[in-house]
């Protein structure tokens, strides 16, 4: 006997296919515009694994995800690149989060902190914390690797403007560790950037491999070096 498609069910199937990428495991929210940046939205990740569900980054209305991220097995841990992530919290969300040590003080204001970390280190062999101070204090990449393909989520040390692979040194930014943590994440082995922001209605993440990503990221130390913002 087939099964009965009901409208609850068509509708659940519906919204996990919104969240869903091409890539195994990755799963998106729905996009946000910046309001000081309205070419670009910013969007959380969800990263389905085994050992139990991580979320990168933070979005406001996450919650328009919620009963889809349910179904997808929750969240067990959550993750923020820098501080000014928490600009855009979630109510919603309730996972234990971790940031490094020199976000602490600002993303307390907006989530409850259950840990930090200053050094790069592995989390249950499959995700890896690396801190990149620069845009930030404690600005913090990190690279997951889903059994396919090797995912390294940046923030916005480095996003997607029209597909171009960009900075954001601001007024605060420490312009030489910036350039150091550019030069440690161009010898990084990854497989994808997936950052925090990217411009509106384009691709949110950019397939590389190792010359393609020597390549860009000369390009932002170049513009860098030369007093550009990125």
């Amino acid at each position: 006997m087939n099964k009965i498609e009901t409208p609850e069910r068509l509708m659940e199937g519906f919204a996990a296919r919104a969240m869903e990428t091409e890539i195994p495991g990755l799963y998106a929210s729905t996009p946000e515009r910046l309001p000081f940046a309205p070419e670009l939205e910013i969007r959380t990740f969800l990263l389905r694994r085994d050992q139990g569900n991580i979320l990168v980054y933070s979005t406001t209305g996450l919650d328009k995800d919620a009963a889809t991220i349910a179904r997808l097995g929750g969240i067990s841990r959550h993750y923020l690149n820098h501080w000014h992530e928490a600009m855009f919290a979630s109510d919603w969300v309730d996972a234990p989060l971790f940031v490094h040590e020199a976000e602490r003080a600002s993303v307390a204001k907006a989530y409850r902190v259950r840990g930090t970390f200053s050094r790069r280190h592995l989390f249950e062999e499959d995700f890896e914390v690396i801190p990149t101070p620069g845009h930030t204090a404690g600005a913090t990449a990190y690279l997951w690797d889903n059994g396919e393909q090797r995912l390294l989520f940046t923030g916005d040390s480095i996003y997607l403007n029209h597909g171009e692979w960009v900075a954001a040194v601001l007024s605060s930014s420490d312009r030489d560790r910036y350039l150091e943590n550019l030069e440690l994440i161009r010898d990084l082995d990854f497989d994808l950037l997936v950052p925090w922001a990217a411009s509106v209605g384009e691709p949110f993440y950019a397939p590389t491999d190792r010359a393609d990503t020597q390549r860009r990221i000369d390009a932002i130390l170049d513009r860098v070096r030369r007093g550009g913002d990125g």
